[in-house]
């Protein structure tokens, strides 16, 4: 069973980002909760460390307290608003005017081999407010014909307790499809 995480008083996450990673998981933004843990979906209810685990993504289980451990496994955290809010109703246009050219900027810079947002609604305020493609039309989960610098894009539903409309079940797929890709990308 994981530690439960120690409380923090920080006002956002860190980035576990750097150049060479394989992957790094896009979230639309951290949750008070989690700033409070000091973690990367450190609610309970959140599927998203459950999913991971039971994929064979990372090979182990794993738990919120080892969200700056993923670096090691090539596999990077960020979001693409950094304001934490109790849930993500909370954000509005002026997050996403700021901080989604930033996040642009981050993903160029570390040039993961994979970018991957959770969820179609972090991918489509991605797509309005880094590139301005404010109608992005049909998007459908999965590999994407599109690229961030030198990273390709991948989006997976929302781990969040409150997107009930993918199952764990649903959830452990889309991470082995991802890590299917990360293979097929990596030559293995």
């Amino acid at each position: 069973m994981p530690e439960t995480p120690t409380e923090t008083t920080s006002e956002t996450l860190p980035d576990y980002l750097r150049p060479g990673l394989d992957i790094v998981l896009i979230g639309l933004n951290p949750s008070a909760y989690s700033v409070r843990m000091g973690h990367y979906f450190a609610n309970p209810r959140n599927r998203f460390w459950a999913a991971l685990s039971a994929s064979g993504l990372v090979g182990r289980e794993v738990g919120p307290e080892d969200d700056a451990t993923l670096l090691e496994l090539g596999i990077g955290l960020t979001d693409l608003v950094k304001r934490a809010t109790p849930q993500a109703s909370g954000l509005n246009a002026a997050d996403y005017r700021r901080d989604a050219p930033r996040l642009k900027a981050r993903i160029v810079n570390a040039s993961p081999t994979i970018a991957c947002f959770h969820g179609l609604t972090a991918y489509r305020a991605y797509l309005r407010y880094a590139e301005n493609t404010p109608n992005a039309g049909s998007i459908d989960l999965g590999r994407q014909d599109f690229c961030i610098g030198n990273s390709r894009v991948f989006v997976l539903p929302n781990p969040s307790p409150a997107n009930a409309r993918y199952s764990l079940d649903d959830l452990t797929g889309w991470y082995r499809k991802l890590g299917e890709w990360r293979e097929e990308l990596k030559g293995g």
